[in-house]
């Protein structure tokens, strides 16, 4: 099946990858879309893998407010070099990162980052998959994407590792919310 500059278009938006990339996913699939883009996510995944160790010493300090100042968000999102951090793609997922931060509220970046006695305490007072189910809410990258539910903010970002070409990583964040306690 020949594939279509409209169907690669569409991939391209859809995934943000490259035309190479779009074809030959298009081309693996046979014209399938979905199973495009799921070659498009492995690849994602292989070439993140790869670019782990790589060092991100560059990047953005992403700022949000929300609600008229109800809610704001600052999130540092680094990448390997100020060319990528200077770039669209890269400034567009900082931003989605600072509001998907001010929606759903999250305490960590990942699981390796919430302190060993509170894992312990919520270990203890869990349930069969409740323990998740807490992982799922309070760990960034565990989240469902608030703008596409069947992916995680892990999936997104290597989506975007993929498609940028650059190990990008969510450093940090801090989170404030008008009219809450400062007390610990």
């Amino acid at each position: 099946m020949a594939v279509t500059t409209e169907q690669i278009k569409e991939l391209r938006a859809a995934t943000g990858a490259g035309i190479m990339d779009c074809r030959k996913a298009l081309e693996q699939a046979g014209g399938d879309m979905e199973k495009a883009k799921e070659f498009l996510r492995e690849k994602g995944l292989a070439t993140a893998a790869k670019r782990a160790e790589r060092e991100a010493q560059e990047g953005v300090v992403e700022l949000y407010s929300h609600g008229n100042g109800r809610v704001g968000v600052m999130v540092e999102v680094n990448c390997e070099t100020d060319f990528v951090a200077r770039s669209q793609a890269f400034r567009t997922f900082a931003h989605e990162v600072a509001l998907q931060i001010a929606a759903a509220t999250p305490l960590f970046i990942k699981e390796e980052d919430i302190p060993g006695d509170v894992l312990e305490a919520q270990r203890k007072k869990s349930v069969d998959g409740q323990l998740d189910k807490f992982l799922n809410e309070v760990c960034l990258l565990r989240q469902p994407y608030i703008r596409d539910d069947s992916l995680t903010v892990q999936q997104l970002l290597v989506q975007h590792i993929g498609a940028i070409g650059e190990n990008i990583l969510i450093r940090r964040f801090a989170r404030w919310e008008l009219g809450e306690s400062t007390a610990q």
